[in-house]
């Protein structure tokens, strides 16, 4: 299914918001159900990164160089998360001062949706990983901006400004100016997605505990991006 473009645009806005919206109106205390979405996001849009991006990257492509550009996507969300401490992940460890406005977690998370937006107007699957990824993380992070001391127009600028990062890379990345080098920013955000994705799977567990639950969910969304 192709994907006007005036949709790719919008879809990843909606994601967040409604996100947000479900927090704002459900108030959730039970995470186990958030995790395991969080773990089918993970399952899902790694599993596309697999099917949809590797081959298309390296297809006519120097194999080396664009290596290098997928390890660099990996060093360049671990730096993020030193800012951001993983919400990009689900794991929300980050203190607010009372009315301090979280900029360094803002700008962190910014960039994280600026790089994900760049593989998006080439592939449409890759759409649906993006949308089921930001889903749970606009919950979380939702839950922790209502929850914290942060006034509510604070709260709201981040969000808005958060829901329009996606569709701004992936406006970029259709720039003149800048699509001699797509292929090498798409290599970039599958390092992104590799990292963020693999930490998903791997530290959604608490414990590293075996959960049949988050297995099936995790086959689920392996099976679901195949047939994508």
């Amino acid at each position: 299914m192709n994907f006007p473009s005036s949709i790719i645009y919008i879809i990843p806005i909606l994601a967040v918001w409604s996100g947000f919206a479900f927090v704002w109106f459900t108030k959730p205390t039970n995470n186990d159900n958030i995790k395991l979405l969080l773990a089918f996001s993970g399952a899902f849009l790694l599993s596309l990164t697999f099917f949809e991006l590797l081959p298309e990257v390296y297809d006519g492509h120097h194999p080396k160089i664009i290596a290098l550009y997928i390890l660099g996507g990996i060093l360049m969300q671990v730096f993020l998360e030193f800012f951001s401490k993983g919400a990009e992940h689900g794991h929300m460890h980050f203190h607010l001062k009372e009315n301090k406005f979280p900029i360094l977690l803002f700008l962190s998370l910014c960039i994280h949706a600026l790089i994900e937006g760049v593989p998006i107007h080439d592939n449409d699957s890759i759409l649906y990983g993006i949308i089921i990824h930001k889903l749970p993380i606009a919950i979380i992070l939702s839950i922790f901006l209502i929850n914290s001391k942060m006034k509510m127009s604070a709260t709201l600028l981040f969000i808005a400004v958060f829901s329009l990062m996606t569709p701004l890379g992936s406006f970029i990345s259709t720039s003149p100016w800048v699509s001699d080098y797509g292929h090498l920013l798409t290599a970039l955000s599958i390092g992104v997605f590799f990292h963020i994705s693999t930490i998903i799977l791997f530290e959604s567990a608490q414990g590293h505990a075996f959960n049949l639950r988050k297995l099936i969910v995790i086959i689920l969304g392996i099976g679901i991006a195949y047939l994508v």
